[in-house]
């Protein structure tokens, strides 16, 4: 029931995020981003023992973010704009850094796709958070 209840106000949140977003292309961003860092609480709940350890699970949400990674240098190549867009313009600035924290967290994220044990998974946990701070440290608001 906890965990139902977390559940929906993580998406009542995310869902007042994105209200008012006009460009569709920084919609597609945000639900990007939101995707990934679903599969990382997921992943982190495991981690930290939360909640219990479950290798298919957590290999499905390293292949989610895997996969959402991979898209996100296509989904920030167009310079889009929105009152409600935290990207930095300093991502168009130095694209090809943006590009590379990217990759960083694709690679990172591969990698967690095949932990077997929860030890795998906190040492890779590890590697995704770096990924995610070094990036949102430089390009997010």
């Amino acid at each position: 029931m906890k965990r139902l209840a977390l559940l929906l106000c993580l998406a009542a949140t995310a869902a007042l995020a994105h209200q008012g977003v006009q460009n569709p292309a920084v919609m597609a961003r945000m639900h990007a981003m939101k995707d990934i860092a679903g599969q990382m609480k997921l992943l982190g709940g495991m981690a930290k023992g939360a909640t219990a350890f479950d290798a298919s699970a957590a290999q499905a949400a390293a292949a989610v973010i895997t996969q959402k990674a991979a898209a996100t240098k296509d989904l920030f190549r167009a310079q889009e704009d929105d009152p409600k867009s935290e990207a930095l313009p300093a991502i168009w600035a130095d694209y090809a850094d943006f590009e590379a924290k990217a990759d960083a967290l694709t690679q990172a994220a591969q990698a967690a796709t095949t932990v077997a044990t929860a030890e795998e998974l906190a040492a890779a946990m590890s590697a995704l958070g770096a990924t995610c701070r070094d990036c949102h440290r430089a390009y997010r608001e």
